[in-house]
């Protein structure tokens, strides 16, 4: 398989259209025009009965110490865990791109509490859930696409990895509200092929110049 973007070139930064924040001088981030980007794919293997799609930052601290804090930068050294982005399964088979915008265009204070997406599909909470939980502005459930928004002050670029997997199943079987790893656990045993793009982005002043 091969996945392209005209929204993102492989191994390149991340447009701001695409970002649930945007770099602030006064506050450091404000929110972004969070559109999904545009994919598409070709060279299905035979077989294929669906798609399924994640985007995840592996970069994102596993420790909040130093987290958005004035004066400091989140170590480069911390260990760093999976983010979730962007969980959809149940894509068809017939489907060969999303356009871009058709998933999110916007971010919603809350998250969109839409568990059925575009074409049938069932989308999962993305990550920004746990991380707006308790807060009295946002707190919310997050389907389908929320884009990058890490640490305004961490030392390293994050990356974020589109990947479509070609499935020999035409519908997984997901609770409404199913996380990233409910989707790879899902999906294991029935990926016929995938591919990814993977962009970059930060919110560090020092690394953007």
């Amino acid at each position: 398989m091969e996945l392209t973007s005209t929204s993102i070139a492989d191994g390149t930064p991340i447009h701001g259209d695409y970002a649930f924040c945007l770099p602030d001088p006064e506050s450091h981030a404000t929110f972004g025009p969070n559109r999904n980007p545009h994919l598409a794919w070709t060279e299905a293997p035979a077989g294929t009965k669906s798609f399924a799609l994640i985007c995840h930052d592996p970069d994102v601290p596993t420790r909040a110490d130093d987290v958005n804090q004035e004066g400091r930068e989140v170590p480069e050294d911390l260990p760093r865990t999976d983010f979730f982005h962007w969980l959809v399964a149940n894509l068809p088979a017939d489907l060969s791109a999303i356009a871009e915008g058709a998933f999110s265009d916007g971010v919603v204070p809350r998250g969109q509490q839409v568990a059925s997406g575009p074409h049938a599909t069932a989308q999962g909470r993305n990550d920004y859930t746990s991380w707006f939980d308790g807060d009295p502005d946002m707190d919310g459930s997050y389907y389908g696409y929320d884009g990058p928004c890490p640490p305004w002050n961490d030392s390293i670029i994050h990356h974020y990895v589109f990947t479509v997997f070609a499935l020999d199943v035409a519908e997984l079987s997901l609770p409404t509200g199913y996380r990233g790893a409910d989707l790879r656990q899902a999906i294991d045993g029935h990926v016929l092929d995938h591919a990814s793009v993977t962009g970059t982005y930060t919110l560090n002043p020092r690394l953007r110049t």
